[in-house]
């Protein structure tokens, strides 16, 4: 569920190469593409409708984990809105916003490890119907958006970031759903943290793997020739 090797992407002019010898191609232009825009208007929309339901829910059940979710939610509708801003900017823009992004994902981490350690002290176990449920209405947005964006998960920081968000989105929505299952087998609260947690590490690593990408970019931008 980790990228191992994540590097800074190719400058656009060049092909992007992923070990496939005489048979890569030249990775899709996020910005001369008004595709990508209309992906992120659809992705900014389904973001914010599934936070105030996570939310919701989350509240209503009280999922450690649902919680978590419906945070992310947010964290990535505010992600696609500073994708649109910087779309047509130059790369050193679209760099600072994936710093943004990274920063946002290691920041969503630290609070689920805070509302982990809460739960665990309070040792409340949260209703499971609700989480399987609702999990399952998160996984079903993710893996929605996950399709539109897969053609542009090769690109820049920023692009990639948006990606890197989607698809660990999508892991910790099938986590969620099985964090509901223990709860209700076990009637205590312990699988809902422990997949809080995992979706934390996620987050962390996450945000780490996109800011150091993002850096990268930067030093080379500031590189260019004006």
């Amino acid at each position: 569920m980790h990228d191992h090797a994540l590097h800074a992407a190719p400058p656009a002019s060049q092909p992007h190469r992923d070990g496939c010898g005489s048979h890569c191609h030249t990775a899709p232009s996020a910005t001369a593409d008004p595709r990508y825009r209309r992906v992120l208007w659809a992705a900014l929309m389904v973001n914010a409708l599934m936070f105030g339901v996570e939310l919701w829910a989350g509240a209503q059940s009280g999922s450690a984990s649902l919680l978590a979710d419906a945070i992310d939610f947010l964290g990535d509708a505010a992600n696609y809105a500073v994708s649109l801003l910087v779309l047509s900017m130059a790369p050193a823009w679209r760099a600072r916003a994936a710093l943004l992004k990274g920063a946002t994902m290691l920041a969503f981490g630290l609070f689920v490890v805070a509302r982990v350690a809460w739960g665990a002290w309070t040792g409340a176990a949260p209703e499971p119907i609700t989480m399987g449920t609702v999990g399952l209405l998160a996984l079903a947005a993710n893996l929605g958006v996950a399709v539109l964006l897969y053609r542009w998960r090769q690109g820049d920081a920023n692009m990639r970031g948006v990606w890197i968000c989607t698809r660990n989105d999508a892991l910790g929505n099938v986590a969620v759903m099985g964090a509901a299952l223990g709860v209700f087998g076990t009637g205590t609260a312990w699988p809902d943290l422990v997949v809080a947690a995992v979706m934390a590490g996620l987050a962390i690593s996450g945000g780490a793997a996109v800011m150091r990408q993002a850096r990268a970019e930067l030093r080379e931008a500031r590189h260019e020739p004006e």
